[in-house]
C-alpha cells in the first residue's frame, strides 16, 4: 500500500465556541468557514497518528493520503454497493468544497511493528491538537509527523506489511473520488484527485455495532397474517422485556407494542448451507422485506429507517410506536471476519449491514484538492 505525506487543513479551536455545534455542520458549511478563517494550513506535508478516547477504551490510527490506484486495482477492498445518486453527490461536494473533510475509513490487519511505532510516538512527542466533544464524552487527539525519515518509515512498513486494505466507512467517498480521478486523468497533468485522505486502523482498534430497521410497511398486511408468515421462517418466542438478540441467527422483534424472540428455522438456513458467509441482514431483507412485506430494492425504499445500535434499544422502540404500520428488527451485529471474507470474495453486504466505532469526525483534518 502506497502512502503520502499531504499539507493538511485543520481547525483553528481560537475561533470555535463549542466543538459540537462547529463539527456537526462542517459538512455542509466548510467553505464558508474556511472563507472566514476558522481553518488554518500545516507549514508542510505531513502524515498524522490519530488517537479517539472514549469512556470504554481509545483507538489509534494513521492518517495519510494513499494513492487512488489501490482503489481502481483492487487492493482498496469495499463490501458494500453504492448507490449512484449518493456518488453524485460526493462528486458535487467535492468539487464545490475543492477538499476531502473526512477521511475514509480503512481497515488493516494487525501489524505489531506499526502499532509499536505508533505508541511510542505519541510517548515521545506532544500532540499536534486536540478536540473534545462533550456530548459523547470523546477526545480526538493527533500528532503530526513531519519528519522526514519517519515518515519513510512508516510508508516502507505499508508498502512491505499492508498490500491491501478494507473499506469501513467512506465507500462513496471513495467511489466518487476515483470516477472524478478517471474522468479528468487524461485531461489534466496533474489530477487533484489522485490521493485520497485515508485513515488506517488495525483491525482489532474498531467495534462493530449492531444496525437495526424499523419498517413501515404493515398497512396492507395484518398484524395475524404477517406473524403466520413469520412462523413459517422463524421460531417465535415471547420477551418479557426489551432485548437484543445474543447470538448470530437470532432478531429480535418489536411489533404491537411486544417484544418477540425470532429463531431462523433449521430448515431456512440449510438452504444456504454452502455459502461461506450467511448474514442475518441478507436473510431479512429477502425472506421478511422483499417476499413478505413486497420490498423489492431495500437500497432505495423510503420506508426502510436505519438506527445505529449505539442509540440503544429504547430508540428502536420510541420511533416504532410512533405507527401501528411499523414493525423493528433488532439484529446481532456483523462480525470483522464477515466483512473482512465477504471483501475478500468480491460479495457485498446489505446497506447499513455494519456500524463502526469509533467514528471520525467532519473537519478534523482537511485534505485540500489542488488544481479544480
Amino acid at each position: 500500500m502506497i502512502i503520502r505525506p499531504f499539507q493538511a487543513v485543520y481547525p483553528n479551536t481560537d475561533y470555535i465556541a463549542s466543538n459540537d455545534s462547529f463539527f456537526g455542520t462542517v459538512k455542509e458549511e466548510y467553505v464558508s468557514y474556511k472563507k472566514s478563517g476558522f481553518f488554518n494550513k500545516a507549514s508542510q506535508d505531513s502524515i498524522y497518528i490519530y488517537q479517539i478516547k472514549t469512556n470504554q477504551r481509545s483507538h489509534l490510527g494513521l492518517v495519510a493520503c494513499v494513492d487512488i490506484n489501490e482503489y481502481l486495482e483492487g487492493n482498496i477492498k469495499k463490501h458494500e454497493n453504492t448507490l449512484a445518486a449518493t456518488e453524485q453527490r460526493q462528486m458535487y461536494l467535492m468539487m464545490n468544497r475543492k477538499a476531502i473533510v473526512k477521511p475514509v475509513l480503512l481497515i488493516h490487519p494487525k501489524v505489531k511493528k506499526l502499532m509499536q511505532m505508533l505508541k511510542d510516538y505519541i510517548e515521545a512527542y506532544q500532540p499536534f491538537y486536540t478536540i473534545h466533544f462533550e456530548s459523547e464524552n470523546q477526545k480526538h487527539i493527533l500528532w503530526e509527523v513531519s519528519d522526514g525519515n519517519m515518515i519513510e518509515k512508516f510508508q516502507q512498513i505499508f508498502e512491505k506489511k499492508i498490500p491491501e486494505t478494507y473499506i469501513a466507512d467512506g465507500h462513496h467517498r471513495s467511489a466518487a473520488s476515483a470516477l472524478l480521478y478517471s474522468r479528468i486523468k487524461k485531461k489534466k497533468k496533474v489530477n487533484p484527485y489522485g490521493n485520497l485522505l485515508t485513515a488506517f486502523f488495525q483491525e482489532d482498534q474498531l467495534e462493530i455495532y449492531d444496525y437495526n430497521r424499523i419498517i413501515d410497511a404493515l398497512d396492507e398486511v395484518s398484524l395475524t397474517q404477517f406473524v403466520a408468515k413469520l412462523s413459517k421462517l422463524f421460531d417465535i418466542d415471547f420477551l418479557e422485556k426489551p432485548a437484543k438478540p445474543s447470538r448470530k441467527h437470532e432478531i429480535t422483534m418489536f411489533l404491537n407494542k411486544e417484544w418477540f424472540l425470532l429463531k431462523w428455522k433449521p430448515e431456512v438456513l440449510k438452504k444456504y448451507k454452502n455459502q461461506k458467509i450467511l448474514l442475518d441482514a441478507s436473510l431479512l431483507d429477502e425472506k421478511v422485506l422483499k417476499d413478505i412485506l413486497g420490498i423489492k430494492n431495500v437500497k432505495t425504499d423510503t420506508r426502510i429507517k436505519y438506527v445505529s445500535g449505539t442509540e440503544g434499544i429504547d430508540v428502536v422502540r420510541t420511533k416504532t410506536a410512533k405507527s401501528e404500520t411499523r414493525v423493528a428488527f433488532c439484529l446481532y451485529p456483523a462480525q470483522m471476519s464477515d466483512l473482512l471474507t465477504t471483501a475478500d470474495e468480491g460479495g457485498v453486504m446489505p446497506p447499513k449491514s455494519t456500524w463502526f466505532e469509533p467514528r471520525m469526525k467532519n473537519g478534523l483534518i482537511v485534505q485540500e484538492l489542488m488544481g479544480i
